[in-house]
């Protein structure tokens, strides 16, 4: 049956700046339907919101579905259903019907498709228990359930425990899912579809899409399992891979910080089988907005399988961020084992005086878009007997931003240097010294606020 589905998820839609969220890559094969012969039964929404396009839609992609299995099963469109293998055709509005039984005609599941016409509520539950009463539980024949629809259960008992039932009874379920006029209950879909739901649930907003998907899951059903399986992941340059778990089958390899590959040896080949890969990746950008996660992801395996991957998207938000002043780049050493020494060149630093540096962070609060701020940064030194002396003062302009709404801007890296001559503690050099810090921020035309800190070097 080849790989007979994919998917991509991510565990969340929103993340902050420098959030990290986990990626969910899951492929499911299984043996050729020649070697395999499997039972199929579609089963199809017919409900009121299928009325026009998605209607004619959906028919397109089932009987491309049909075609696509007639050839798989005796290498040409005959209109036969070759090799032991049956479909049936189970349409569901406010109740379900049988539109054929477990046939080969090709000829008579099409027209069952053509016949369908739109009206009416969605009973899900009914749908798959009509489903369930086509197979026959002393076939050895494999056994698909193909559920489509576009809406939310609105009549009938719950549909899950019908679908559990049908899982127990070893029939595997997929669900494609047209997001129609009514909405889509997408968790839904996942827990009626066999385990694991990422590479069992399809989902798709236009109705363009229904060839595509229905055609997709036939071609692969066709296919032996699949071996030698390739995939290479590429995310946005705006996350790095932090982390890669084991995957369920095969080995995955982190190739570089943006980069990784999963290899599969074989999946599929003796009985339906899925394997599922996580890893993490971290925002590493600086702007606010919806991102896609990969840049790109493609699939290769020996028999030829055709594979692709949705493109999930993540909400970022970043906090505005200031530099006054560049911060200094660090160097980075090791120091080896138990080595209780270490040489290292760092080049030249140049005196100016004794003294020490003092580098400081401020959060500008709820400034609002299109206000430029300007930002006073007062240092003094406090003696013994509590009385202030001025160190230095630096003032600046901070830009406007765009953001839609007022935000916090974070200011970094002001910096002052304290020579140790003008020491007020009145002890010996490098003696511990008390320093009070006040930032003044006024928008340019309103009042401003002001803010005071205590430093103890």
């Amino acid at each position: 049956m080849g790989v007979t589905n994919s998917n991509k998820v991510i565990n969340t839609d929103r993340i902050p700046c420098d959030g990290t969220l986990r990626v969910t890559l899951a492929l499911t094969a299984a043996p050729d339907i020649v070697s395999n012969p499997t039972d199929i039964v579609l089963v199809l929404d017919r409900s009121g919101s299928m009325t026009g396009t998605p209607l004619a839609d959906m028919k397109v992609g089932a009987k491309t579905f049909i075609d696509l299995i007639d050839e798989a099963t005796d290498s040409s469109q005959d209109g036969q259903i070759g090799s032991g293998s049956r479909m049936g055709v189970v349409s569901f509005s406010n109740t379900a019907v049988a539109d054929t039984q477990l046939i080969t005609s090709v000829d008579v599941l099409k027209a069952a498709v053509d016949n369908l016409s739109a009206g009416g509520s969605t009973n899900h539950a009914d749908a798959f228990a009509k489903a369930i009463q086509l197979f026959d539980p002393a076939s050895a024949n494999a056994k698909v359930m193909v559920m489509f629809t576009d809406g939310n259960t609105t009549i009938g008992a719950p549909p899950a425990p019908v679908a559990a039932a049908a899982r127990a009874q070893g029939i595997i379920i997929y669900c494609i899912g047209l997001i129609g006029s009514d909405g889509l209950d997408i968790t839904a879909l996942n827990d009626w579809a066999t385990d694991p739901d990422a590479s069992h649930v399809a989902v798709t907003p236009n109705a363009a899409d229904l060839e595509e998907l229905f055609a997709e899951l036939a071609a692969n059903i066709s296919k032996p399992g699949a071996t030698e399986i390739v995939i290479d992941e590429v995310v946005n340059p705006d996350f790095v891979i932090t982390s890669i778990s084991s995957p369920t089958k095969g080995s995955a390899t982190m190739l570089d910080a943006h980069s990784l590959q999963w290899n599969i040896a074989q999946l599929g080949v003796t009985s339906s089988e899925s394997a599922v890969l996580d890893f993490f990746i971290r925002h590493v950008g600086q702007q606010t907005g919806t991102k896609l996660v990969n840049e790109s992801i493609t699939y290769s395996d020996k028999e030829g399988n055709v594979v692709s991957f949705p493109k999930p998207m993540v909400s970022v938000e970043c906090d505005i961020v200031v530099h006054p002043e560049p911060c200094p780049e660090p160097v980075e050493l090791t120091v080896e084992g138990c080595q209780d020494s270490v040489l290292v060149d760092l080049g030249n630093v140049y005196l100016e005086s004794q003294g020490r540096i003092i580098q400081m962070d401020v959060t500008i609060q709820n400034v609002c878009p299109g206000k430029r701020v300007a930002l006073a940064a007062i240092l003094t030194e406090v003696d013994r007997d509590g009385m202030e002396h001025q160190r230095g003062m630096k003032a600046f302009t901070i830009p406007a931003h765009s953001a839609p709404v007022c935000r916090d801007v974070l200011v970094k890296c002001i910096k002052f240097v304290v020579p140790e001559d003008l020491s007020a503690s009145g002890g010996a050099m490098c003696s511990p010294r008390k320093f009070k810090a006040r930032f003044l921020a006024n928008n340019i035309d309103t009042d401003y606020r002001c803010c005071e800190s205590t430093l103890t070097l």
